[in-house]
């Protein structure tokens, strides 16, 4: 196994992780959060953010990201029922993204300086 091919197997589980830990934490403690939760969501992150989003992906990431940091602020706890925990969900989701497209958005920044 190439260190290519290491460094993307765990982007992908830390992406899935993430992912996993987001939903099922925003299900089981849908109104207090633990206070392990938002480091852990953003080591994933950036894990994320370094290992797993290449070159070819970095504008996809970053339009996708964006879009669930605007939804998740977009009032989806209004929602009768789900809004409690769809805002949970979405608020976990993003304590793991932002620190994603963090690093994606400098790693491209980075890029473009060194073309010229």
């Amino acid at each position: 196994m190439t260190k290519e091919t290491t460094e993307t197997t765990w982007g992908e589980w830390a992406f899935f992780a993430g992912l996993v830990a987001a939903i099922v934490l925003g299900v089981t403690q849908s109104g207090v959060q633990a206070p392990w939760v938002s480091p852990t969501m953003a080591v994933l992150g950036l894990i994320i953010g370094f290992l797993n989003i290449s070159t070819k992906e970095t504008t996809k990431f970053m339009v996708a990201g964006i879009a669930l940091l605007l939804v998740g602020g977009g009032g989806v706890q209004s929602l009768p029922w789900v809004g409690g925990y769809m805002d949970a969900i979405l608020w976990n989701i993003s304590q793991f993204v932002a620190p994603a497209i963090l690093i994606v958005a400098l790693k491209a920044v980075l890029a473009m300086a060194r073309v010229r």
